[in-house]
């Protein structure tokens, strides 16, 4: 017991105290920031999955390996904001000179102020998105304390979680899953392969006819998605941002 209680000592307090405000460690590629005068063609020669458009940065298929910035750090950098989050896939877009999201305009009805259910399906993701959603309900994060929370069954939950890049073999299981889902439900894409299908997108073996079928109501960009951007997303669309 001695031993124990030594060790929790040494811990300290671990708990985030605001997630919603905390800063983050500055090495983290967070938001990024195009120049102005940034070379978006040639960035898109770089980037694994031609993230870079006419239009910008498309944060849905950004994976946020940094080679651009490495490349080419007078164009682009990326920044420790984590608050990157978004209500539709055109908002995912980042212009030159652009530092912010546009803001979110979709908020949930007021019922779902402070409780909010989630079933969290896994099609065909690497793992890294499903253990930063389960990280953001560690004692760290503590996503909970927002009356979020992940359950075991869909006839439970109010709204779907996706991770992964939505493979053949998981479009079925995905489906069903969302059909048990009383109404009102909302779907939510976590990460660049629930995005857009991210490194994969092209692949044989996926199978994302889902998505034309039902829009989200929120995308969480990142490869993976931080538990703070998780946080910070499913809050901002709970209470407003």
């Amino acid at each position: 017991m001695l031993h124990l209680l030594k060790a929790r000592l040494r811990h300290g307090y671990q708990a985030i105290p605001d997630p919603l405000t905390v800063g983050i460690d500055p090495a983290f590629p967070g938001l990024p920031e195009l120049a102005i005068d940034a070379d978006l063609e040639l960035l898109s020669e770089l980037c694994p999955t031609k993230a870079f458009t006419a239009q910008g940065l498309d944060l849905g298929r950004c994976v946020f390996c940094g080679l651009c910035s490495r490349k080419h750090p007078e164009m682009i950098t990326f920044t420790p904001n984590y608050k990157m989050a978004a209500d539709s896939r055109e908002k995912l877009i980042l212009a030159p000179g652009q530092i912010a999201l546009p803001k979110m305009d979709f908020v949930l009805p007021r019922k779902f102020r402070y409780s909010f259910a989630l079933r969290s399906v896994s099609a065909a993701g690497c793992n890294a998105c499903e253990m930063e959603l389960g990280a953001s309900n560690n004692v760290n994060f503590d996503i909970s304390r927002y009356g979020v929370e992940t359950v075991a069954s869909p006839r439970h939950a109010d709204a779907l979680i996706l991770t992964g890049p939505i493979s053949r073999n998981m479009a079925d299981a995905l489906n069903e899953t969302w059909q048990a889902i009383p109404e009102p439900k909302y779907l939510i894409l976590c990460g660049a392969c629930a995005i857009s299908g991210g490194l994969f997108g092209e692949s044989e073996a996926i199978d994302r006819a889902f998505l034309k079928h039902w829009e989200a109501c929120l995308y969480i960009p990142g490869c993976p998605a931080h538990p703070l951007s998780i946080v910070s997303a499913m809050v901002s669309i709970m209470r407003g941002s």
